[in-house]
């Protein structure tokens, strides 16, 4: 019996330079979807949230499957793991990483590598894999395709000085000898040669890229005939077979109906085996799963049957239950606290999942699948504290939850810091701006505050942006891009990565205006809004329902301002001058989930609901507020 070979590989790229697209033609020209199929853009990116941002949130795998370019006529098949490009979702790299044999760096042609892709790129060196370098768009008229190759070499050779002395050398060797790939995502084209900048590769189709692969890629280190060894690296679910288990097999055989050895964990990391049934199997053709007899060492497949399966489990042979390492991941850098919705509208967003029972399991379900999430109790038995990797990995959780019908009250973002030798630290990122010229004392200014210490700063021959790069505290970051695209006119890009921990920086000031809150509750008026216009801007609009401790607007001033919103005219029988109807208000302007946390004060929370996004105070009386600050105050003297 032949078995068909194998090549497992991960695609890593910044946002938007191409990934997804790369891989929906590689799909479309293997015959996945055959002849009359219907090709969906993107086919990768599945969920609503990623096709409405445009980026990827969860890794996941597709199988290409080439017949006959194998070894001595048997069949190829290529698993591809397609990554999330953004730095927050970097333990769902981490995981694909360890279903892999290799990575193909994937960067514009024009944007070059850019700083959320270093973090993959270092765990694939420190982990020995070759990589691949593909500069994607070499048909954008700004294409500078040299200039691209020559950075992501120097990037690898970076991160290959930072390891250990002979794992550096040993991997600086291997870049020495880096294959380079000219891709068209968009037009399914693939060359070795370079096309010249603006050009598109001259071939017609991808199928240099399949050769390289094929030929770069190692063979998976399986033994077909050793004892079963499959590593759990994914979970999934369906309404007919329950929890679906994503195994890379690494020994052995795995077959339908087999009896296995699982070995899974407690919450204290304490190993248990158990013996399980693989009741049944499924094999990935393309982007669909199909049922299996059997999956060799080397494959990717599916697995059910196992009701508690978890990510870091091992299935092995029952009379040699070997364990294979546990997957691990950076710990979390920002939390947040989500509980169920308190605001006196509690009810009345559209939301049918009200109580802390299913906000609980809710987020215990979460935690199956996400290994970079962290979820702990706080002194509410309402409420959670959050752990993730940045504040769009948190938001991205709270978005879904809303559109699943829970009504939640979402905390502030803050830091989680380390206590070492007595000592608190704290996340620090390596931030990235380039910005034109003009902006470069603002976004200096903007950083300085936030404790940002300059690294580097260089201008580019042929434009007259800036780029510059800051190390600053994570904290420094939360609530920064909404000031740093305020300050740019929009014309800024900020990218950041993880640059680990250090000492306590200092007190960070917050946002530089104030709250407008609501006083009372009741309906808002335009006649109050027009009163308190000078006041600053709003996020309401008249006819809307108010409540008392409900955030209404930023004040022009640095402090808080209790006001009355629904305030009404007074009726008299004296003719006005002029009407009411000739006063024009100022558009209101509505937070989306991102920005209401980004504006949120460290006394305040954010009220979710499917219908709407509001900020309020976390103590809604304002007597009772005023008595907490002089307690607070009290205490910090």
């Amino acid at each position: 019996m032949t078995h068909p070979e194998f090549r497992n590989v991960a695609i890593v790229a910044h946002v938007d330079h191409g990934k997804t697209t790369l891989v929906n033609a590689m799909l479309e020209q293997s015959g996945v979807f055959g002849d009359h199929g219907e090709v969906t853009d993107r086919v990768m990116d599945s969920g609503d949230l990623e096709k409405e941002k445009g980026i990827t949130i969860l890794a996941k795998n597709t199988a290409i499957r080439r017949k006959g370019a194998g070894r001595d006529g048997n069949d190829l098949i290529i698993n591809v793991i397609d990554t999330p490009g953004h730095a927050d979702f970097g333990g769902e790299v981490e995981r694909a990483l360890s279903m892999v044999d290799g990575v193909v760096l994937l960067v514009d042609a024009s944007e070059g590598p850019l700083p959320q892709t270093r973090f993959v790129l270092g765990k694939a060196l420190a982990a020995k894999m070759p990589v691949i370098i593909a500069v994607n768009k070499t048909d954008r008229p700004d294409a500078r395709i040299d200039e691209v190759v020559e950075e992501s070499q120097d990037l690898l050779l970076e991160l290959a000085s930072a390891l250990d002395d002979e794992e550096a050398a040993e991997a600086a060797e291997q870049l020495l000898d880096l294959p380079v790939l000219y891709t068209s995502g968009r037009e399914g084209k693939a060359s070795t040669e370079n096309p010249g900048n603006g050009n598109v590769p001259d071939s017609p189709d991808l199928m240099p890229l399949f050769d390289t692969l094929y030929k770069v890629l190692p063979e998976p280190a399986a033994n077909i005939d050793a004892p079963l060894q499959a590593h759990v690296t994914n979970l999934d679910s369906s309404s007919f077979l329950g929890r679906i288990g994503l195994v890379r097999v690494h020994a052995g055989t795995l077959r339908k109906g087999q009896q296995v050895a699982w070995i899974h964990y407690d919450d204290e990391g304490n190993q248990h085996t158990k013996t399980a049934k693989i009741a049944e199997l499924l094999a990935t053709v393309g982007v669909t799963r199909v049922p299996a007899t059997e999956v060799v060492a080397g494959d990717i497949a599916a697995v059910s049957g196992i009701e508690d399966i978890m990510i870091g489990d091992t299935l092995a042979d029952l009379e040699h239950p070997v364990a294979l390492p546990r997957i691990t991941v950076d710990d979390p850098a920002i939390s947040m606290t989500i509980g169920v919705n308190t605001s006196p509208m509690a009810g009345r967003g559209g939301g049918d999942k009200l109580t802390a029972r299913l906000v609980k399991a809710r987020l215990e379900q979460e935690l199956i699948g996400n290994v970079s999430l962290k979820v702990l109790p706080t002194e509410r038995p309402d409420a959670w504290e959050v752990q993730g990797r940045g504040e769009m990995a948190l938001s991205i959780l709270v978005e879904t939850m809303r559109r699943e019908g829970f009504e939640l009250t979402v905390g502030k973002p803050q830091v989680v810091p380390k206590i070492i030798d007595g000592k608190t630290y704290e996340p620090f990122e390596h931030l990235v701006i380039d910005v034109p010229g003009e902006y470069q004392g603002a976004v200096t200014q903007l950083l300085a505050v936030r404790k940002g210490q300059m690294v580097s700063m260089g201008t580019s021959p042929s434009s007259d942006w800036v780029r510059m790069e800051f190390k600053v505290p994570s904290r420094g970051l939360i609530g920064f891009r909404t000031q740093f695209m305020t300050e740019t006119r929009g014309t800024g890009i900020a990218n950041h990565y993880s640059d680990g921990f250090e000492p306590w920086a200092g007190e960070i000031k917050g946002r530089a205006s104030g709250s407008l809150v609501a006083d009372r509750t009741g309906q808002i008026t335009q006649y109050a809004l027009t009163q308190l216009a000078d006041r600053g801007s709003f996020f309401v609009e008249p006819g809307t329902e108010a409540y008392e401790g409900m955030v209404v607007g930023a004040n022009n001033r640095d402090e808080d301002m209790d006001i009355n919103i629904t305030r009404e005219k007074k009726l008299t029988n004296m003719r006005a001058a002029s009407a009411d109807t000739t006063v024009t208000l100022a558009k209101a302007r509505n937070l989306s989930l991102d920005e209401a946390m980004e504006f949120c004060g460290q006394d305040e929370c954010v009220e979710v609901t499917p219908e709407t996004i509001r900020v309020r105070k976390v103590i809604l009386n304002a007597t009772e507020r005023g008595r907490a600050r002089s307690r607070a105050k009290s205490m910090n003297k």
